[in-house]
């Protein structure tokens, strides 16, 4: 702890890259505002995810520091094939952490100001608890699905309701996060099985002190005010969009992202689409063979991140192809030569904020969506899984703010999206005339003044601080 800060927070990040990269970087953020508070980062140990150990060997700021959990030897990666693996994980951890913590308040100077808990580190509350200090839950997805989660969970614990008899519904359900009534097709598949205790994680958020949401007033307005009207509920503190730092610069993909701008640079203002869907994102050779049709057919210029899907059954993630030519349509790559590039491993946001780049087909995971709306480009959205559906439904139907391929999609079905909708969809997105690009383009300036001085954002921020430095917890 340096010598001049009076107060510590301690984080607990779920160990996966998405959600580490994103605690770091809240963490950047509140230890950029007050001198005096340091952060304390505690990693528990996971093999699903090798990367984290390099991306936590060196502190990312002077007052930022890592503590590394031992390994738990009862946790195996064959308790990782249940599909409520998270928890008990978690749960697993609770005494390391306890025990870590209780040494550092011996053997420091300050006070311990609260534990920052990932979304899915609930059974950490426990252990804030006990040693009597607030948790607040880092909630790295928006606000209208985190009211989503309340609602379910209220209709289960409140309302007696029994979730499985949603399942394959074609209703509509009134939620006070959104205007319009959505649709159990969008929810997350979770919280109708609830095998992974979805629920049951939006059952504690309710305990704690706090919640941190990665969104911005402006972009969610009705979201948050109805958050916070609910006197259930904690305060919701909106201080995004935090965005996701280059988690992954090895040398290699420094030099695959030095050919993927070069490559850009040639190309004329907003005329590439963009097709991504995330570190988890991948499809099968049938899928693969209609987008590329709808990619040729169309005449657009592209760059295609094409991923290879890990084998099935599998906690992997997909991976790169040696040679992609094996699992496009034959000539595809020949006839596109020029307009056209298929790449592996994409540097998101430098290709989102560079100007050829004009459409994005996205699967609308949180971090993607606050990263089109912060580089100002339009969405296709194809979500594949998780609240993905919730967010595409928010971007289509709730803001008219993106094109649909297909909102209700879900990546375990046998569904296979056709070429004639794609190219239809991509046509759309990359009109130069159409009336979601002018929404973009609002909320691109609306994203960057919630940061800056006396924006949304930065005064939510200031409260936060406010509210973990009151002495009188």
């Amino acid at each position: 702890m340096s010598a001049d800060a009076k107060a510590t927070l301690v984080f607990i990040p779920f160990p996966l890259m998405s959600h580490l990269v994103s605690a770091i970087d809240t963490a950047k953020l509140i230890a950029d505002r007050d001198d005096s508070l340091s952060i304390t980062i505690l990693i528990m140990k996971l093999s699903l995810d090798p990367k984290i150990s390099s991306y936590t060997n060196k502190s990312p700021h002077p007052r930022i520091k890592f503590l590394h959990l031992q390994e738990n030897k009862s946790i195996t990666p064959g308790s990782m094939g249940d599909k409520n693996w998270v928890l008990p994980f978690v749960e697993r951890h609770k005494s390391l952490a306890r025990d870590v913590v209780l040494e550092m308040m011996e053997n420091q100077k300050g006070r311990l100001a609260g534990f920052m808990l990932d979304m899915c580190c609930t059974p950490m509350i426990d252990v804030a608890n006990e040693l009597g200090f607030p948790a607040y839950i880092f909630f790295p997805s928006g606000s209208a699905t985190l009211g989503l989660l309340f609602h379910l969970q209220s209709l289960t614990d409140d309302h007696g309701k029994n979730m499985e008899e949603y399942k394959d519904s074609d209703m509509k359900i009134s939620i006070p996060t959104y205007v319009n009534p959505v649709p159990v097709k969008v929810w997350p598949v979770e919280v109708i099985d609830n095998e992974t205790g979805i629920l049951d994680y939006a059952r504690r958020y309710r305990e704690t002190r706090g919640i941190i949401v990665n969104t911005f007033l402006e972009f969610e307005p009705h979201a948050i005010n109805s958050l916070s009207a609910d006197a259930r509920i904690p305060p919701v503190y909106p201080v995004g969009p935090v965005l996701q730092g280059g988690g992954e610069e090895t040398g290699e993909n420094k030099r695959k992202s030095e050919e993927i701008i070069a490559w850009l640079d040639k190309q004329p203002h907003s005329s590439v689409v963009f097709l991504c869907f995330g570190t988890r994102g991948s499809f099968e050779g049938d899928q693969v063979n209609e987008i590329a049709t709808a990619l040729e057919k169309s005449g657009v210029r592209f760059l295609w991140s094409l991923r290879k899907p890990p084998p099935k059954e599998s906690v992997e993630f997909p991976g790169e192809y040696e040679n992609p030519e094996k699992v496009l349509p034959k000539g595809f790559l020949r006839n596109t030569t020029g307009i056209g590039k298929v790449i592996g491993w994409a540097p998101q946001m430098a290709v989102l904020s560079h100007p050829a780049v004009g459409g994005f087909v996205s699967h609308c995971g949180w971090n993607s969506t606050l990263e089109s709306v912060f580089c100002g480009v339009p969405v296709a959205a194809w979500p594949l899984s998780g609240e993905q559906q919730a967010n595409a439904f928010q971007l289509v139907k709730e803001y008219e703010m993106a094109v649909e391929i297909k909102i209700d999609y879900r990546k375990d079905s046998d569904e296979i999206v056709a070429a004639g909708t794609i190219e239809s969809a991509i046509r759309q997105l990359m009109d130069l005339n159409n009336k979601i690009r002018l929404k973009v383009k609002e909320l691109h300036d609306q994203s960057i003044a919630a940061l800056e001085e006396g924006g949304s954002s930065y005064n939510f921020l200031g409260r936060l601080i406010e509210n973990v430095m009151d002495d009188n917890h």
